[in-house]
This record gives C-alpha cells, sequence and structure tokens, in this order.
C-alpha cells in the first residue's frame, strides 16, 4: 500500500468536507463480500454540528452512524485497503478513485466534477444523484418533467440510470481505462438509450480524454429518436446506428454493453466486445430460451425442477455461468453482481468482463467450461459458437489456446 497515495486521498477528503464541496464518498470492492458490502458516505449537519454520515450497507440491512471529520478521517484510514479497494470522492470541483491493487502501487484517478452545486448538509436531504434530474435528455426521453421532476410511473427507471452510472464508474477504473485518454462507448440493442444518453453524458462531465458513443439499435423508429434527441441536446459525439447486434460491424471500443438483449442477443453482444478486444463489456441477460430445452436434470434435483419457476432459474443459472465461464477463457475476468433490486425489474443480474493484460491459465479455463456444460448437458451455445468453442468433447476445447470468432 502506498501511504502517501491514501493521504493524498484523505486529505482531498478532510479538506472538501471542511470547504462544503464534498458532495459523496462510496467506499466498494468489499474483501468481505458477506459482511459490509459498501459504505456510503456524506456530509450532514446535526443541531449546527458538521459530521460525516456512514451508511453501512448489509446485505440485508443498512447501518448509519455519523463522525466528526477527525474521527471520520481515521476510520477511512483503516477501513482504505483494509476492508475496501476502491473508495470514489465526488466534490463538486472533481472527481478521485483510489484503488489497491494485488502487488501493484495504490493509485489514485482524478476527474472532472459529476455536479457543480454545493451541497445540501440537511440530515434528510435527498440522496445526490450521479444524473440529476434537470438533464435535458432525461425530459426528451419522458424520464422528467420540464422542471427536472421525475414523472410518475418513471421512478423505476430513473433508480435504474443512476444505479447505471455508480456501476459503471468502478469497473472503468478496474478495467483501468484512464480517463484523460479517448474513450469510444458501443451500447448494442440500446432501445430508447436511456443508459446509453446516461453513460455518455456522465462520462462526458468526468472524463477529461474525448468521450464518443454509438447506439445500435435494429428498431428505425427508436434510431432517429435517438439522433433527434442527441442533436436538441449539444450531444455531437453520440451517435446512433440501425442494425441488429448479430450484423452490426464492431472494429474497436472501450466499452461495449447491452442490456436486457433478449436470448442469444447477449450471446452475439458478447462475442462482438471480445472481438473488438474492448476492455469492459458489461451485459444485463434477459430471457434464457437456447440452453433451457438441452439441460440434464441431475437425480436428485428431478423432484424441485418439476416446478416451472425452478427450470427457468436453473436455465439463467446455467446460461449465465457458462457465459462467465467462456469470458474467462477468453482473457477476461468476470464479475457477476446484482444490478437493481428485482423490486423494480426481475431482469437484475449484470456480467461485468474486464479483460487481463496476461492470459493465464487457458487450458485449466477450457476444462472448467467443458465440464460445467458436460455436467448441465449443453451441447450448444451461441457464445461458445462465436468464440469458436466446442462444447461436445473436452480435448477439442481444451486445444484451443486462444478464442477466434467467427
Amino acid at each position: 500500500m502506498s501511504s502517501k497515495t491514501v493521504d493524498d486521498f484523505l486529505d482531498r477528503v478532510r479538506q472538501s468536507a471542511q470547504d462544503g464541496t464534498l458532495v459523496r464518498l462510496n467506499l466498494g470492492a468489499s474483501i468481505q463480500p458477506d459482511g459490509i458490502r459498501n459504505v456510503f458516505i456524506r456530509p450532514v449537519r446535526l443541531k449546527d454540528a458538521p459530521v460525516l454520515s456512514f451508511v453501512y450497507r448489509h446485505p440485508t440491512r443498512d447501518v448509519t452512524k455519523n463522525f466528526p471529520y477527525d474521527e471520520a478521517i481515521d476510520l477511512l484510514r483503516d477501513l482504505l485497503g483494509q476492508q475496501f479497494l476502491n473508495g470514489f470522492l465526488s466534490t463538486t470541483t472533481g472527481t478521485a478513485q483510489l484503488t489497491f491493487r494485488k502487488g501493484r502501487q495504490t493509485r489514485m484517478l482524478l476527474g472532472k466534477p459529476e455536479v457543480d452545486e454545493v451541497p445540501d448538509l440537511a440530515h434528510d436531504r435527498a440522496k445526490p444523484r450521479p444524473v440529476p434530474g434537470h438533464s435535458a435528455w432525461l425530459k426528451e426521453l419522458g424520464v422528467t418533467t420540464a422542471e427536472g421532476a421525475v414523472k410518475a410511473g418513471m421512478e423505476a427507471k430513473f433508480r435504474q440510470i443512476n444505479r447505471f452510472v455508480e456501476v459503471l464508474q468502478p469497473l472503468l477504473v478496474a478495467a483501468q481505462l484512464d480517463p484523460a485518454a479517448p474513450l469510444h462507448l458501443v451500447d448494442m440493442g440500446c432501445g430508447k438509450a436511456y443508459l446509453t444518453f446516461a453513460a455518455y453524458e456522465h462520462l462526458s462531465k468526468t472524463r477529461t480524454g474525448a468521450v464518443t458513443a454509438t447506439g445500435v439499435e435494429v428498431r428505425p423508429g427508436l434510431v432517429e429518436q435517438g439522433r433527434s434527441v442527441a442533436g436538441r441536446c449539444g450531444f455531437a459525439q453520440l451517435k446512433f446506428e440501425a442494425g441488429d447486434i448479430a450484423s452490426s460491424r464492431l472494429d474497436s471500443a472501450s466499452v461495449v454493453m447491452a442490456l436486457h438483449a433478449c436470448d442469444t442477443a447477449t450471446d452475439e453482444a458478447l462475442a462482438k466486445g471480445v472481438q473488438s478486444g474492448a476492455p469492459l463489456i458489461l451485459v444485463s441477460p434477459c430471457c434464457h430460451q437456447e440452453v433451457r430445452p438441452q439441460l440434464s436434470v441431475p437425480a436428485p434435483l428431478a423432484g424441485s425442477l418439476r416446478h416451472g419457476i425452478f427450470r427457468e432459474r436453473h436455465a439463467e443459472f446455467a446460461t449465465d455461468a457458462l457465459r462467465a465461464l467462456l469470458l474467462e477463457w477468453a482473457g477476461y475476468d468476470t464479475r457477476v453482481f446484482e444490478f437493481i433490486s428485482t423490486e423494480h425489474t426481475g431482469k437484475n443480474i449484470m456480467i461485468a468482463a474486464i479483460r487481463r493484460k496476461t492470459p493465464g491459465d487457458t487450458e485449466a479455463r477450457a476444462r472448467a467450461v467443458s465440464e460445467f456444460a458436460a455436467f448441465h448437458g449443453i451441447v450448444r451455445q451461441r457464445l461458445a459458437e462465436r468464440l469458436g468453442f466446442a462444447l461436445v468433447g473436452s480435448e477439442a476445447a481444451v486445444s484451443r489456446e486462444t478464442p477466434t470468432v467467427s
């Protein structure tokens, strides 16, 4: 751990709290995910005494504690690098991302501010959002009113949009995408492009390097709508193209995402991301039809899997677990997590794939894919086909040292 880097980060926290520019501080990448998953910190004023409010997020509950500035800084020093490997500071003057990396130097990356308004110190103030309600594109897409209030019936969508941006920021850091370098984001099957607009606006505000984005959508009407809204909002580097995921050409990209692409469309997007060499690939799978008819049921599970909902969840697990294993074999480290609460949508799983700098043990990863597929009776799967991985016959799979995309 580089104590100087941590000291610099904590000095920024202390200074922003004292001068009233602190918006939020999030701690993530817990080394004990079954314990406290995250800590969310913001400034509040209690009985005329300024404090930092810590919200400890456990798997089943939140616990809030308030600390004076000096005590809070000492507590942060104990948490950073010991229990949490990421710290993200947002102030009205800029952002700072602190990342602890095993065997390497601790790093702090600086970015442009998410917001430019001084935060309200009221204890019951609304949670600060990385995507403010007054964003012009939110009004254009029918999420908010002209005054910036969220429309009735769009609350869940607004939460999803903000949650996506919160998830995206630390993944960019994990993928080592330098905020000063150019970044190109491609959203495959972008639909109405809520998350495309959110990502483009946020990245344009917080990165110093040039940001470009492309939304790919098969429905011409939505493509035209996206182009019109981008034009009216002045988003000159946000483009929309007509086409389906499978036939779209993708030469290069920094981030490839496909959120709720149906069934094998998710696999097509993953394959495009691998083919382009994208440092970061994000998918939120939707529907799992291809694998379900193939699944063999172990005898002890036969009684349970007679229930349709269990068969559906079994298919979801088997499909997405196989996707993660294939991505690991193809040179990526994967993270699978709940993107947003099931209260808002049942399509709540996200697979994040971060390209490795070195390939690692390809043969061992190939065996893991083959054994998993054989156990579940899976003999064909779209991502495996696109990557040139033979699910039937472990020798053919293991003999491949690098993936190919057809």
